[in-house]
């Protein structure tokens, strides 16, 4: 078994626990917790030996019903059959039916190389800010509902009232070709929480321009021009960087170093067979 994936599991699990990090590549919580359980099986047992037990083409592969995950996990046949269908659109894994114990069985074979990458991405540059499975932006909006509550209703208003939504993600729409909603409430929660810090709007289109000009043309990272990826815990630290060259290979290129140490440093591709 390879190190990647893997290695970041090795850091929290006792029993069986919801990664944030799986909840978070999903979108889903019963898909997560799916996630996370077929990671479980796939990494190697405390003598580094693989606890799957059937291999088709060279490869591993996990047996189980519907009635096995009912059993592991709690969850209802229901569930799974809509889990594992968003697992398989997103890429995470393959499954095919095959006998087991003289019986047509479904087995799931997961895909490593992307589930890492997906998590890997996350740690760097979405909602989960600490490695290997911290904190997800939940705090924030914890917070912020409990401030909320404290509040007077003249107190919203005004806030509400000086926080220009709209014209900030009317600006990253242009930027980056895309139709974001400014009512949407994840949006405005992470935008508030930027004004409350004390940043400015021309704070935010100087992040939008910054990102835009590193990632726009990049098919791995153009996904990330989102509100989400921006405007979050890692806002400040977007604003303070520099760009040389605007859209040169220069700005790419650097980028690109930047992935490639993080990959070093946590050893994700190491040892890939």
């Amino acid at each position: 078994m390879s190190s990647n994936i893997f290695q970041l599991e090795t850091f929290a699990r006792s029993g069986y626990m919801v990664r944030l990090a799986y909840v978070d590549i999903t979108g889903d919580l019963i898909a997560g917790i799916l996630l996370g359980q077929i990671v479980y099986w796939y990494m190697p047992n405390e003598q580094g030996k693989s606890k799957l037990r059937v291999k088709k083409n060279g490869e591993f592969w996990l047996a189980k019903s519907r009635e096995d995950w009912r059993n592991e996990i709690r969850i209802t046949p229901k569930q799974y059959d809509r889990a594992i269908k968003i697992l398989i659109e997103k890429g995470f894994v393959e499954v095919q039916k095959f006998k087991f114990n003289g019986a047509p069985t479904n087995h799931i074979k997961l895909n490593i190389s992307e589930v890492t990458e997906r998590v890997k991405w996350i740690l760097t540059f979405g909602e989960i800010q600490n490695s290997p499975f911290g904190e997800m932006e939940l705090t924030e909006t914890v917070n912020s509902l409990t401030e909320i509550t404290t509040e007077t209703t003249t107190e919203i208003t005004t806030l509400k009232d000086n926080v220009p939504y709209e014209d900030i993600v009317s600006y990253l729409n242009e930027k980056v070709g895309k139709s974001f909603k400014h009512k949407t409430a994840k949006t405005r929660s992470l935008i508030k929480n930027r004004f409350k810090d004390g940043f400015t709007i021309n704070d935010f289109k100087q992040v939008i321009d910054i990102k835009a000009a590193q990632w726009l043309t990049d098919s791995n990272m153009s996904q990330y021009l989102r509100p989400e990826t921006l405007f979050g815990n890692k806002f400040e630290g977007y604003l303070n960087e520099k760009i040389k060259g605007v859209g040169s290979n220069a700005s790419s290129s650097r980028v690109g170093s930047k992935d490639s140490s993080f990959i070093n440093k946590y050893d994700f591709t190491k040892g890939r067979k």
